[in-house]
This record gives C-alpha cells, sequence and structure tokens, in this order.
C-alpha cells in the first residue's frame, strides 16, 4: 500500500517545465466586446459552431441583392462570430464576387492564380497541386500596408474525405496572453514580408519581381479592431520576420510563443464543407488554417477578397 504524505511539511521536488509554454487552467472565453449589446437577429437565424467564434447563417440566397438593412445585420453578425458560413449556395464568380463588394473593393494578388476575373483567387488542388497557405496559421496578406479586411470562400469540388478549414479567434487569444506578455507587446510594432510565406513553394526567380511592389512593412503586434474596439494578437507565421527593436533570438522567442496561441482548441471553430458552401471571414480578428488532408483527390476552392485599412 502507497502512503502519501500530505502534511504542510512534506518536501515538494524542484520541477520546472521550459519558459513560454501553454499552460493547463481555465481561459476567459469572450465572445463580445465588453458593453457590446447584443441583440437578436431579425433576418436570419443564426446556428452557433463555436463558442466564441464561427456560426452558420441559415435562411438566407446570396445570390439575391442584400438590401442596406440586411447588410448591416449580416455585418453585424461576422463582427460577433468572426467567420459565418453560408450552405449550398452554389454562387456564380460574379455573384460572389457582388456579394462581397458589399463590405469594399476586392483585392487583387498577382502572387496566387487568378479564377475568372483578376480579383478572384482559384485554389484548384489536387494530386501534385502547389500547397499553397495549407497546414499552417496564418491571417491574409499581412505583408500589405493595408491588410484584407475579409475574405469570402467557396469551394466548388469538395474530397469524399478531409479538406476542412480552421479559424481562431484572436481577440481571446489576446485577451489570454499573461499580464506580463501584454505589458512587453503593448505598442510594439512587428515586420511583416511576403517572402517567407511564398519562398516555401515558390522559386526565387517568380518572387523576385514583386520585392519592389511588397515592401517589408510594419504593423502593431496587437492591433485594435476598427469596429468593435477589442484588441487582438496580429503576429501570424506565414509573414512576421521579426519585432522591431529586439535582438534576434528575443524576437524569435517572443514571436513563437504569441503564434502558438492560434494553436489553441478552445479559440477554434473547424468547418466541414460540402459543395457550394460558403465561407466569410474577417480577416482583421483571425487566424485560419486549411487542411490538407485530403489527397489524392481534388478540392477546389475560389476567393475574393477585401480591401482592408491600415492596422493601429
Amino acid at each position: 500500500m502507497t502512503v502519501v504524505d500530505t502534511t504542510p511539511a512534506a518536501a515538494l521536488r524542484e520541477a520546472t517545465i521550459p519558459p513560454d509554454g501553454m499552460y493547463e487552467g481555465a481561459r476567459v472565453l469572450r465572445r463580445l466586446p465588453e458593453e457590446w449589446e447584443e441583440r437578436p437577429y431579425e433576418r436570419f437565424e443564426v446556428a452557433p459552431l463555436g463558442r466564441v467564434i464561427g456560426a452558420e447563417i441559415r435562411g438566407l440566397d446570396l445570390s439575391r441583392p442584400l438590401e442596406p438593412a440586411l447588410r448591416e445585420e449580416l455585418n453585424r453578425a461576422l463582427l460577433e462570430w468572426k467567420v459565418i458560413f453560408f450552405r449550398g449556395q452554389h454562387l456564380t464568380p460574379e455573384q460572389q464576387r457582388g456579394f462581397a463588394r458589399h463590405w469594399g473593393e476586392l483585392e487583387t494578388n498577382p502572387l496566387l492564380a487568378a479564377g475568372s476575373s483578376e480579383d478572384v483567387v482559384r485554389f484548384d488542388k489536387g494530386s501534385g497541386a502547389t500547397p499553397t497557405f495549407e497546414n499552417i496559421w496564418h491571417t491574409d496578406v499581412t505583408f500589405r500596408a493595408r491588410p484584407a479586411l475579409g475574405a469570402v470562400l467557396q469551394l466548388r469540388e469538395v474530397p469524399p474525405v478531409g479538406g476542412d478549414t480552421m479559424w481562431a479567434d484572436m481577440a481571446a487569444a489576446y485577451d489570454n496572453l499573461p499580464a506580463e506578455v501584454k505589458e512587453r507587446i503593448d505598442g510594439a510594432t512587428a515586420v511583416h514580408d511576403f517572402i517567407p510565406g511564398f519562398a516555401r513553394f515558390y522559386e526565387r526567380e517568380r518572387l523576385a519581381p514583386f520585392q519592389e511592389v511588397f515592401p517589408p512593412v510594419e504593423h502593431p503586434v496587437v492591433r485594435t479592431h476598427p469596429e468593435t474596439g477589442r484588441r487582438m494578437l496580429f503576429v501570424n507565421t506565414s509573414f512576421t520576420t521579426r519585432i522591431t527593436g529586439m535582438e534576434r533570438e528575443e524576437s524569435d522567442r517572443l514571436l513563437s510563443f504569441l503564434c502558438r496561441q492560434a494553436h489553441v482548441p478552445e479559440y477554434q471553430v473547424r468547418f466541414h464543407w460540402q459543395p457550394g458552401d460558403i465561407a466569410f471571414w474577417d480577416n482583421r480578428a483571425t487566424q485560419h488554417y486549411a487542411v490538407n488532408d485530403y489527397a489524392p483527390y481534388p478540392r477546389v476552392a475560389e476567393r475574393v477578397a477585401i480591401e482592408g485599412d491600415r492596422p493601429f
């Protein structure tokens, strides 16, 4: 029989875990900004898919024009859930572009394959396809001075198994940082560059001409959402290269810790696609991860992105 000494005098051996680890325990899971008035939705049904992020919008046909009041209510759903999903829409590229334009001008990306027009990105994945931005957490185009506000993605062809996409709420990630880490990054900026992300699958000769088009830019490590006022982590593995003013070793260690926050399941939602489904996400507030577990089956998607503003 084993006897456990629980008296106060019992000595506890010294044990440490590596610094900057991810620790167990309760997390703050706050979906809405403080003092945000939560109101019912009147023009559609909202079915939550996650605690802090992700909801399915039911009862809408996105091929029809959006009245201003409906657009405003959808925008509120986007702000409150960060990514919203619409099943079985089967929009044409022009209809998809028209829906996205309700939120602003569309962005082009010369580094990615175009679909029917230059502002439609086509991801045609199958055996041997270039694995662009799959299997990594990232925020789109943070190497731009004005990263995208959001993106509207539609799956044209879905594999019989696999091919899900995940999103993470970076406001929840910020909320749960240790106080000492928040102090270190308050007011800090970081450098973002397109080269590290694209160099993993493009030749140098293809990237070199774009160096002047997309010079390195600096963004705040903690971004303030321009519509909700929430503070959010705004660094990612694909494009953030260093924190300004820090020695390389210190910067690398801190960036590694900050980027790992997207990996926490409590901050995530995972979506299983069906043909014609649409995801519309707030690129300012989230990171996403396309799961590449579907080979050798094809997976075809088209995305339009909406021009954003300068982070502050």
